[in-house]
C-alpha cells in the first residue's frame, strides 16, 4: 500500500494554525451538513463543502474521484468532531489523493488558543491568537504584576496560568470596548485571580450592568510593575473604544489597538449605533485612525483580531510599525468623506450573536460558559474593508 493509500495522518488544530501563519496552500473539504458549513468554516483561500453522505454513496458505487475537490493539496477534510472528516479523508488517499483529517474537527479548531511572545523590554508581552476568529489578545507581565487585555471567557484559566508561569499574578483584567463577537473574560479572571475588572470611562454609557473596579478615560494611565500603559480614546468601533500605549524604548512603544486598526483592515462602525449614527460613527473612526497616524512611525501596533488571510511575521506575531500600516493600507490614506462612503459601503454579515452578546458583555444577561462557547462560534466580522 503506497502512503497515500495508508490510514489518512491527522493535522491538529495547532498544526492548521501554523499552516495559516505561513499562507500554505491547501484545500479545506468540509463534510458538514451545508447550513454548518455557511455559518462557520476553517477559512482557507480554497473551501469547499460536499455533505459525509455522498462519499457514503460515492464508496458504494465506486465514483469516489468524481467528489474530489480541484484546490491545492493537502486536502484537509473536517467534520464536526473529526470522526466522518477521518472515513473521507481514509477514502480519498485510496484515489491516490494527498488528504489529511482534522483532529477534532471544529470543536477542537475553536478551543486552539496560542501565545507568542512580541519583544519588550519592560518584561513579557504574550500576543494570544485563536485562528478559528481571528481574535488577539494580551497579557502584559512586568516584575511580579500581570495585566490581561481583551481577555475570552473561553480561556479564562489560561491567563493566571501564564502569569504565574512567569512569576507574576494578575492584577486588572482589562477590556479595550464592549465586544460583540466574543463573550468577553474580564470577569471570569477577575473571580479566578481577584484582578480588578478595569473598562473605558465611557462603558458606563453603553449600560454596563455590572460596577467595574476602575474606567479608564482618554491619557489616564494604569502602572503594572514598571510597565505603563497610557489609555488613548478611539471612538468609532464603539462609542468607549480604547486602546494602550506601552512605552518601550528599546523595541519601540506598543500600541494595544483593540478593534480600531487591523493590520489590513479598518473597525466596522455599526456594531453599537443603528441609522444615521453609523455614519457618525465612521467620522469617529477616521479622527481616531488620524489620531493613531500621528504617533511616531516605529510605534507597533498589534491589533484585536487578525483576518485568516494576514501573514504573520517570521516569528508568528501579528504586528506593524505605524510607518509601514500608512505606507501599505490603502483605507489610511482617504479623505474623511471618501474613507465614510468606502467603511459604511463595505461592511459584511455582523457577527453571530452579537446583540446577546453584547447583553452578556454587558452585564444584562447571564448564560452558562457552553452556552458562551456556542453564542461566539464563527467569524468575528469586526472589520471593514
Amino acid at each position: 500500500m503506497s502512503e497515500k493509500e495508508a490510514e489518512a495522518p491527522a493535522v491538529d488544530a495547532a498544526e492548521l494554525a501554523a499552516w495559516q501563519r505561513e499562507g500554505r496552500a491547501f484545500t479545506v473539504l468540509d463534510v458538514r451538513n451545508r447550513d454548518e458549513f455557511e455559518a462557520w468554516h476553517v477559512d482557507a483561500a480554497e473551501a469547499v463543502q460536499i455533505a459525509h453522505q455522498q462519499f457514503i454513496a460515492a464508496r458504494a458505487k465506486g465514483t469516489t474521484e468524481e467528489l474530489i475537490p480541484d484546490g491545492p493539496e493537502p486536502i484537509l477534510v473536517v467534520c464536526g468532531v473529526g470522526e466522518a472528516s477521518a472515513e473521507v479523508a481514509d477514502q480519498l488517499r485510496e484515489t491516490g489523493v494527498d488528504a489529511r483529517n482534522l483532529a477534532g474537527g471544529m470543536d477542537a479548531w475553536a478551543r486552539e488558543y496560542e501565545a507568542v511572545e512580541l519583544l519588550f523590554s519592560g518584561g513579557t508581552l504574550l500576543q494570544y491568537q485563536r485562528p478559528s476568529s481571528g481574535c488577539l489578545g494580551y497579557l502584559l507581565v512586568s516584575g511580579d504584576e500581570a495585566a490581561v487585555i481583551d481577555p475570552l471567557r473561553a480561556f479564562a484559566d489560561r491567563y493566571a496560568e501564564d502569569a504565574a508561569a512567569h512569576g507574576a499574578t494578575i492584577q486588572y483584567a482589562i477590556d479595550t470596548h464592549v465586544h460583540a463577537d466574543h463573550v468577553s473574560g474580564v470577569r471570569a479572571v477577575a473571580a479566578a485571580t481577584g484582578a480588578r475588572v478595569t473598562l473605558p470611562a465611557g462603558a458606563s454609557e453603553r449600560g454596563v450592568g455590572f460596577e467595574p473596579d476602575r474606567l479608564l478615560a482618554d491619557g489616564e494611565t494604569l502602572s503594572v510593575g514598571d510597565a505603563v500603559l497610557e489609555t488613548i480614546e478611539l471612538p468609532g468601533h464603539t462609542p468607549e473604544g480604547v486602546g494602550f500605549r506601552i512605552a518601550d524604548e528599546e523595541h519601540g512603544d506598543v500600541l494595544l489597538a483593540g478593534d480600531t486598526l487591523f493590520l489590513d483592515a479598518v473597525a466596522r462602525p455599526d456594531l453599537a449605533v443603528e441609522g444615521g449614527a453609523v455614519e457618525a460613527m465612521a467620522r469617529a473612526l477616521h479622527g481616531s485612525l488620524s489620531k493613531l497616524l500621528n504617533l511616531p512611525d516605529g510605534t507597533r501596533v498589534a491589533p484585536g483580531h487578525v483576518a485568516s488571510a494576514t501573514s504573520a511575521d517570521g516569528a508568528g506575531r501579528y504586528v506593524a510599525t505605524v510607518g509601514d500600516l500608512r505606507e501599505r493600507h490603502g483605507l489610511l490614506s482617504l479623505r474623511e468623506d471618501e474613507f465614510v462612503e468606502r467603511v459604511t459601503g463595505s461592511l459584511p454579515e455582523r457577527p453571530a450573536n452579537d446583540e446577546q452578546i453584547i447583553r452578556i458583555n454587558s452585564g444584562t444577561e447571564t448564560v452558562d460558559d457552553e452556552t458562551a462557547l456556542d453564542l461566539e462560534l464563527g467569524p468575528n466580522n469586526c472589520a471593514a474593508r
